[in-house]
């Protein structure tokens, strides 16, 4: 499946690995400009090398999604250089730590929730805010298949179900404005993350992968593409839904 999104504008939260890194990639294959977010300068600079390799226009904007002001700036940094903006995958989120509720340390608590739903909360205001000048727009936010069952840490688990209320919530009110809003629920795909859970624990990694009907992980192509569609025209009739992309975890 092919798209043309040129003259329009994508932001990529967490955009300089993984998924992330993926879709930004993606995104600028269409045709659009990309600005790709993150809090690695290095990795940033790097993404954009290669989307320039690839013939695309892209920026780095560095922000930390959890804190408001620097979200203000990232998206007036956006419209400054570029003048709108069509797409916002909101992908940025840290990984939470321990499946234990009672000793759970409350800092981790704090940054996973900042980071994970708090940071998801904030792109979409200042995101909004410029959507609505124009009239137009989709949002894509990630949650995880952890936003639809347990198992992950009591942090994590708690932000992606929020992500998914999130996104419910705010369709009710900018449907009527030309505003998509959905979400997409992965379960096990190919990055450094899980590279770095095969190596920790890889008799849990191998559990991981069988709980995939499918009978593998994904990989990062499945889920951009996923995003490109939900970016374009061709899901018109489709907001404020969580679509999962878990190689049929969610039937057992």
């Amino acid at each position: 499946m092919t798209h043309d999104f040129t003259g329009r504008v994508a932001l990529v939260t967490g955009g300089t690995a993984g998924i992330g890194k993926a879709t930004c990639l993606a995104y600028a294959k269409a045709g659009a400009k990309v600005a790709v977010n993150g809090t690695n300068a290095e990795r940033g600079r790097q993404t954009v090398q290669d989307i320039k390799a690839l013939g695309g226009d892209a920026i780095f904007v560095r922000a930390d999604v959890s804190q408001a002001k620097a979200v203000e700036a990232m998206i007036a940094k956006i419209v400054e250089t570029y003048g709108r903006l069509d797409f916002a995958f909101n992908n940025a989120a840290i990984e939470g730590e321990g499946p234990i509720t009672h000793e759970y340390p409350e800092d981790v608590w704090d940054r996973t929730i900042a980071v994970n739903l708090k940071g998801v909360w904030l792109c979409m205001k200042y995101e909004i805010i410029q959507m609505l000048k124009q009239g137009s727009g989709s949002i894509i936010n990630m949650s995880s298949i952890a936003g639809h069952v347990g198992g992950a840490s009591p942090a994590y688990n708690a932000s992606k179900h929020g992500v998914i209320g999130l996104t419910k919530s705010a369709t009710l009110i900018y449907a009527d404005k030309g505003i998509r809003i959905n979400a997409i629920c992965p379960a096990g795909i190919h990055t450094p993350m899980l590279e770095r859970f095969e190596k920790l624990d890889p008799v849990l990694t191998a559990e991981w992968k069988a709980m995939h009907v499918l009978g593998r992980f994904g990989e990062t192509k499945e889920v951009s593409d996923l995003v490109l569609w939900l970016s374009s025209d061709r899901s018109s009739h489709v907001s404020g839904t969580s679509i999962l992309v878990d190689g049929g975890w969610t039937v057992h």
